[in-house]
């Protein structure tokens, strides 16, 4: 009998199992996969959005710049030389007693203003008035010993004459009169003495001026000449200015001093340097250069008849060193300072020109040009950080300078660069 036909399936192979190479791989390719997504959602999200957007429209940089402009003046421009300085007294006292005592009594108060001469304060006298009468009674003790001896020579003189007494007798008793006349010479010298140290009892005015506070009071024993004294006195009126000049000013100044008096003014201005305190005129000079500082110290006198300066104040001062007629003069603040040296802007034809300058001397905020600005009536003051040459221009009056952004703004749209087209 035949065999049945097998219809069983037949029998495969097991499957590999996988190797660790495949499974790195596998791993490392999912990985990059997430970093790919991350990296482009990063860049979508993030990066894309930071991208400059292409320029619309017109160049804004070609835009007309709004500016404002100052004339170029000539007139006469005085040459100043300005420094700082410190306000002195004229005068200056310290009042010290010279003799010792007790203080009875001030007769002044603290701020007062007095004249020289006049009572500031009194020490007590009655040790000064008893050494005074002492001195006085030994002088008319020796006194009488010189009268008497004076009437004895007399009478010796008259006997020598009648040979009655010796020369040598007569001799001693002119030398016993010289002796008691220094004897009164000295004594004079003891009263006189006794009755200064009696007048140093009252203290005076040595100056006019104004006092300073009191650093002793009534009823306190003090010593003669001590060193911090009872107050000071400083006089104000006049009122000198101390201050310095560097060493290449020094010409200037020496000339504007052997100069006329009216043209060496001296102004001194408030510390904010805008407000004019006082006019004065320059003094004196020192005698030679600070050679640690290279300046050399000036003295100024100010009337100062309004009390308006005051003793160690701090000034700002300006002394006139001369006048340039008909000099040519700009604001400081339209120089702009270059490699090429100072320069300005002008404007010709809307447009912005660069002017390289030679300057003079400088004061009151503006400053000379001696050269570079021939024809040139006005130069640029404010919108100059927006300039270069040949760029075009939009020059704004004074009332506008305050708009100046938005004018330049406005100019930048496309429709006004259109029309400066």
């Amino acid at each position: 009998m035949p065999a049945a036909p097998d219809h069983s399936l037949p029998e495969t192979a097991p499957a590999a199992p996988p190797t660790p190479t495949s499974i790195s791989t596998a791993r490392l390719l999912a990985w990059l996969l997430v970093v790919g997504l991350f990296l482009a959602a990063l860049w979508f999200f993030l990066l894309r959005n930071t991208q400059p957007e292409p320029p619309k429209g017109p160049n804004q940089w070609a835009a007309p710049v709004a500016v404002r402009v100052a004339p170029v003046t000539r007139h006469d421009f005085t040459v100043q030389a300005q420094s700082i300085g410190t306000v002195t007294p004229f005068n200056a006292v310290t009042v010290r007693s010279r003799v010792a005592g007790t203080l009875l009594k001030v007769h002044v108060t603290e701020g007062q203003s007095i004249k020289t001469g006049q009572l500031l304060a009194e020490i007590d006298s009655k040790p000064y008035e008893v050494a005074l009468a002492q001195a006085r009674g030994q002088q008319r003790q020796n006194q009488a010993q010189l009268k008497n001896a004076r009437s004895e020579l007399a009478r010796y003189r008259q006997l020598f004459e009648q040979d009655s007494i010796a020369r040598l007798q007569l001799e001693r008793q002119e030398a016993l009169v010289q002796q008691l006349e220094g004897t009164q010479l000295a004594d004079q010298a003891q009263v006189d003495e006794a009755q200064l140290q009696l007048s140093y009892t009252r203290i005076t005015a040595p100056i006019s001026g104004q006092v300073g506070m009191r650093r002793v009071d009534a009823g306190n024993l003090i010593a003669a000449n001590e060193a911090d004294g009872l107050f000071t006195i400083v006089q104000t009126q006049p009122i000198h200015v101390l201050f310095t000049v560097p060493e290449s000013q020094v010409a200037a100044v020496r000339a504007a001093q052997r100069g006329p008096k009216e043209g060496a003014t001296v102004q001194a201005w408030d510390r904010d340097n805008r407000q004019l305190l006082a006019t004065g005129a320059l003094d004196s000079i020192d005698n030679q250069i600070d050679i640690t500082t290279g300046t050399l110290r000036i003295k100024a006198q100010f009337g100062n008849t309004d009390d308006v300066l005051f003793p160690n104040q701090f000034v700002n001062i300006r002394l006139t060193l001369s006048t340039l007629n008909e000099a040519t003069t700009i604001p400081s603040d339209a120089i702009q300072h270059g490699s090429q040296g100072s320069y300005v802007y002008v404007v010709d034809n809307g447009k912005s020109h660069v002017r390289v300058l030679e300057l003079g001397p400088s004061s009151g905020g503006r400053t000379v040009v001696l050269k570079g600005l021939e024809g040139s009536s006005s130069v640029v003051l404010e919108g100059l950080d927006r300039l270069r040459e040949g760029r075009s221009v939009i020059v704004v009056d004074e009332s506008q300078s305050s708009t100046l952004d938005a004018a330049t703004e406005a100019a930048s749209t496309p429709a006004a660069l259109s029309t400066n087209r």
